[in-house]
């Protein structure tokens, strides 16, 4: 109960060691209360722009490894079954996309986190000449919290940084889901590098996906975390509990644990090759070329409730005699539907079938490779970002 004390009695010593007994002072209209909350909003802005720091680095790993498979397809899946082929640079770059989005979320964080609660004393302010706006300029805040009371009992600030935690570590154990499905014996289209896999302490022959199962776990911790803290602010009247004690131990396992996953994480995607032979192998595979012998008829004038019947009755023909799509003779096209003829043959190509998806966000190559180039300059935005913001802190702290 007694710790905040000792912390800042440690922060008055470590004044007075520097400054004499001008750093006395600091007990001058200032309370625990609004001293914990400023310190407490600098360190989280300090650890929330390392954090961005080391999602940028995931976000160029995920892209860089996109880029590498732009023209290689792989099956599509929803609901985990095969639905259509897809470049597999496409599969990849959907991660770099959400890590972006826990980026663009971190920046705003800031916006809204930004504010001093220097001055609000123990919740009522002070009748001393203080000057907070000069404090918080010193200390790189945008401005002051305006209602003191406000100031001393918000923890709206750390409970919306382990939210954007929690989230990220959502991302990542969607990234740590996929890499260990990969790798397994039944895909085997992702090969780990040893550096980010184990093996078994009785089975030789073993290459577990420690990185992704670790990634997936951590998600777990870190919603956990986040829960609590809301959790703990529920309900409380008025302006400081000591309840609000209980806000520091989930930012700051969190944080640390985030740190320490995102490298890993980045390493494991920077060093991962995949099977393109196999994965091409697999894309036509579970029929997932249905859907072009809707869309043949479709541009030939057939309704898509009419196209779609037709491409599933395709399909119990081929369950039937044990055939694929393209093994369906012209006699089997026509009794399924008069206007299907053998011409759709060439259209039942995993490779053709990519590349047709032409609209702005498909899965063309040649989409693919602009949505790849406009990550790349979402990644130059949220390093010169990252870079501003630790160059105003650091000057403000120089000062």
């Amino acid at each position: 109960v007694s710790q905040s004390r000792y912390v800042h009695s440690a922060l008055e010593r470590g004044l007075k060691e520097k400054l004499g007994d001008l750093g006395g002072a600091i007990r001058a209209g200032r309370s625990r209360n609004d001293q914990v909350a400023t310190d407490f909003r600098l360190y989280l802005i300090d650890q929330m722009i390392e954090v961005a720091c080391s999602l940028v680095q995931l976000e160029k790993a995920t892209t860089e490894l996109a880029s590498n498979y732009v023209d290689d397809v792989a099956p599509g899946f929803t609901h985990l079954q095969h639905a259509q082929p897809v470049s597999f640079g496409h599969e990849l770059a959907k991660h770099a996309h959400a890590i972006a989005r826990d980026i663009s979320r971190i920046a705003d964080w800031l916006k809204r986190s930004n504010f001093s609660p220097l001055g609000a004393g123990a919740l009522a302010g002070s009748s001393l000449p203080l000057e907070p706006e000069k404090t918080a300029l010193n200390l790189g805040f945008s401005g002051v919290i305006p209602n003191s009371i406000d100031a001393v009992m918000d923890r709206d600030f750390a409970a919306e940084a382990l939210f954007i935690i929690a989230l990220v570590g959502v991302h990542i154990s969607r990234i740590g889901e996929e890499w260990t499905l990969w790798s397994s014996t039944e895909f085997g289209w992702a090969k780990l590098d040893d550096a980010f896999s184990t093996g078994s302490s009785i089975m030789p022959q073993k290459k577990n996906p420690d990185a992704a199962e670790i990634a997936r776990g951590k998600s777990g911790r870190f919603i956990g975390n986040l829960t609590g803290l809301l959790t703990t602010m529920k309900g409380l009247a008025f302006a400081y509990n000591r309840d609000l004690q209980e806000d520091k131990e989930p930012v700051f396992d969190s944080i640390g644990n985030l740190l320490l996953l995102l490298p890993a994480v980045t390493g494991m995607i920077a060093t991962t090759t995949f099977d393109r032979a196999k994965m091409k192998a697999a894309a036509p595979l579970g029929f997932s070329l249905a859907t072009e012998i809707a869309d043949f008829l479709v541009k030939a004038g057939v309704p898509f409730s009419q196209a779609h019947e037709a491409a599933g009755a395709c399909v119990k023909v081929c369950e039937t005699k044990g055939i694929e799509l393209h093994q369906l003779t012209d006699t089997d096209l026509s009794l399924i539907h008069p206007q299907l003829t053998g011409e759709v043959r060439k259209f039942l190509d995993a490779v053709g079938a990519i590349s047709s998806r032409t609209s702005i966000n498909g899965t063309s190559p040649s989409g693919v490779r602009h949505q790849i180039a406009e990550l790349h300059k979402q990644i130059k935005k949220d390093s010169d970002w990252i870079a501003d913001e630790r160059n105003r802190f650091s000057g403000m702290m120089s000062q």
